[in-house]
């Protein structure tokens, strides 16, 4: 199996995991009354299944993105011509600058 493929399962399966841990930390903590809700309601392991998969999704992507973040980057040089870029140097233009007030441009016109 390719490195990047198992990485990725890898990381999924910890996303997955702290989805569990987080969704239990909900329940344990009653935390906006979740507990009541998904103990009286017929339809509460569902309710907790649909929250575990989709909080599961956003930390497997968090988790792969900062694994790919953290993959290591070779500094050294690879290839191609080393060549210096020519310095373009700025040169001042002139401009012209009409040092009347606007009263006195009014007048002439």
């Amino acid at each position: 199996m390719p490195k990047l493929i198992s990485l990725y399962i890898r990381q999924v399966a910890i996303g997955f995991a702290l989805s569990a841990v987080f969704v239990g930390m909900l329940m344990y903590f009653n935390v906006a009354n979740l507990w009541h809700l998904v103990s009286s309601s017929s339809e509460g392991i569902l309710a907790v299944v649909v929250m575990w998969v989709l909080n599961g999704i956003v930390f497997a992507g968090v988790q792969f993105g900062i694994a790919i973040m953290r993959l290591k980057d070779d500094d050294q040089p690879r290839g191609g011509k080393r060549q210096m870029m020519p310095v373009m140097l700025a040169e001042p233009v002139p401009v012209k600058v009409d040092r009347r007030t606007p009263q006195q441009r009014q007048i002439r016109r």
